[in-house]
């Protein structure tokens, strides 16, 4: 099943639900008529419950036209949103740095940095070398903390696409300043859609594309069998002694990133997931 937010000028974004090539309002179900965070969807089972009304009572309601191209970003506008960082050695190589042993380089980054798929990359005057970066994205879908590796699909709802920006120059000047160089108005897009975590059994999920894209060329591409620390470690490492929401998203790293500059069109491709686009300005 997926989930996506549609755009409305009546009544603020709503979310969507899709299943088998076809989306519904979610407040078409009954008990979800007022329902608009993605938080209080994942969350308590859900998810489960919602696949049993979609096939139950699917055939009764309208279905809509979607277009993911323009849809609302799929995260709370408050969630946290968390990051690893160098997961992957082609990024580490890009910052020139050493991949850290300890753990994954980390950051907490504010959701007023979201921006919605299609809209514009705005390029801060405070960097002169801003990258863009494609990542896969973990959606907790769980109060939890302190997850061991072997349970770490138990808190996760699902997964989505990210594209993830920094202000290079200021990591390459002090790697202490990574939230602030992440932290910029439009720094982080998330979506388009989610798609929850059954459709994936371990193979298959290890086994996803993810590229950063721009101007129509792969700059860089990887699977999840790449990182570093896999996805199961990420989950154990930033749940452990801090308690983690529902809607909160897990940012698993990059590939490799892309230098971006205004006019360029910049995409994070996850395979099975979706595309997020966008123009720099």
């Amino acid at each position: 099943m997926k989930l996506a937010r549609i755009k409305s000028d009546i009544s603020g974004n709503q979310l969507v639900i899709g299943h088998h090539n076809r989306w519904f309002p979610l407040g078409d179900f009954t008990g979800y008529e007022n329902v608009t965070r993605l938080s209080d969807v994942v969350a308590d089972q859900q998810l489960r419950e919602l696949t049993k009304l979609v096939e139950s009572h699917g055939s009764e309601l309208d279905t809509i036209d979607l277009s993911l191209e323009q849809v609302a970003t799929i995260a709370d506008r408050d969630a946290n949103i968390w990051g690893a960082g160098l997961n992957y050695q082609r990024h580490s190589d890009d910052l020139e740095s050493e991949q850290p042993d300890s753990g994954p380089g980390s950051y907490l980054r504010p959701a007023s940095c979201l921006i919605d798929n299609g809209q514009c990359i705005e390029l801060p005057s405070q960097s002169g070398r801003v990258t863009a970066e494609a990542e896969l994205g973990l959606v907790i879908g769980a109060v939890c903390k302190n997850v061991k590796r072997e349970s770490w699909r138990s808190v996760i709802a699902g997964i989505t696409a990210v594209l993830d920006m920094t202000a290079e120059d200021v990591i390459r000047e002090n790697p202490r300043y990574i939230p602030w160089a992440k932290g910029f108005d439009t720094f982080c897009s998330i979506g388009p859609v989610l798609v929850t975590l059954d459709e994936f059994d371990e193979k298959s999920l290890d086994s996803l594309c993810i590229a950063t894209v721009q101007n129509g060329e792969i700059i860089a591409s990887a699977t999840p069998s790449e990182m570093k620390y896999d996805l199961s470690y990420l989950v154990e490492y930033f749940t452990a002694g801090r308690t983690l929401e529902p809607g909160t998203v897990i940012c698993t790293g990059t590939p490799g990133a892309a230098v971006i500059n205004p006019g360029d069109s910049i995409n994070s491709v996850v395979e099975q997931v979706g595309t997020l686009t966008h123009v720099v300005r």
